[in-house]
């Protein structure tokens, strides 16, 4: 049968009643909201019981969206911060590595200063140094044992003057160009330096081995006068070397005889000192005799 002309389209008794719902309440909010106004205008304190009453309902609801908007925000802000530590921590990792770069490079310039203050406090003002040198290489495997110098006969480096370090006596130079010259070791074999034991004063010679040793013998016939752990320096006598320069300590003794270690070992140094030759003061001329 075909639908009456009258009916609406869309027409829904379901929709009436939502219809009628909202009117209702509409009605009942404004009826409410007066009574509310009433209520605030003529009798406040019951008002403010009720809006304490409401405020009581209501706050369950308002702590758990508070919480809830709390806890959004918490999440951003941990993602920020995860963000933020990432390249915090890079950074830092950057500014370590800087700083154990200057802390290397200042390790290195210290440890150069106390070598270099060492160098100065073994001159004194009697045997003033000619130069100040780097050791810059060495010919272990030749048949000579020299190292070079990064000074010549320009800073006034000449053949024949002694060279040292800190620790003890090098050798002297033997051949100089205008920026470089060459050490002869004391512990080649052609080395030969006067030497006394700092014990008890016994002169002796020391000799280069050649393979990095030095024999010692003394000038005294008889019983060895060598110990174990004994230290010699130069005495001065034939002049080049200046007396009191530490050589080497005494590291095995034989019947007539001691082998010892040099104390400046230039594999392990970086600077040294040259040093002006050792001139020993000629013997005064004999009285003339008598008529």
């Amino acid at each position: 049968m075909a639908p009456p002309r009258l009916r609406r389209p869309g027409f829904s008794r379901r929709a009436q009643y939502g219809l009628f719902a909202a009117y209702v309440i509409a009605v009942v909010g404004i009826v409410v909201a007066l009574l509310l106004l009433i209520a605030a205008r003529f009798d406040p304190q019951g008002f403010a019981v009720l809006r304490s009453v409401a405020t009581d309902l209501t706050s369950p609801a308002t702590a758990a969206g508070r919480s809830a908007i709390d806890g959004i925000g918490s999440v951003g802000d941990n993602i920020a911060a995860y963000w933020r530590a990432g390249s915090q921590n890079a950074e830092l990792r950057r500014e370590l590595e800087a700083s154990r770069a200057k802390l290397v490079e200042a390790r290195a310039i210290d440890f150069e200063n106390r070598r270099l203050k060492r160098l100065l406090s073994i001159v004194g003002p009697d045997n003033s140094p000619i130069a100040t040198v780097r050791i810059v290489g060495s010919t272990a495997s030749s048949s000579h044992r020299l190292v070079t110098l990064s000074a010549g006969a320009t800073s006034g480096v000449r053949v024949g003057q002694p060279v040292r370090s800190a620790e003890g006596l090098i050798g002297r130079v033997v051949e100089n160009g205008q920026i470089s010259s060459r050490v002869l070791l004391i512990t080649d074999a052609s080395s030969t330096v006067p030497v006394q034991i700092i014990r008890s004063g016994v002169a002796a010679l020391a000799t280069g081995r050649g393979d990095g040793g030095i024999d010692l013998r003394s000038l005294i016939a008889g019983q060895t006068p060598f110990r174990r752990g004994d230290v010699v320096m130069t005495t001065g006598a034939g002049g080049v070397y200046p007396a009191g320069i530490p050589v080497a300590v005494v590291t095995r003794v034989t019947r007539d005889a001691a082998e010892a270690t040099p104390l400046a070992d230039p594999a392990k140094l970086d600077f040294a000192v040259v040093l002006k030759p050792f001139q020993p003061d000629l013997p005064p001329p004999p009285a003339p005799a008598k008529p």
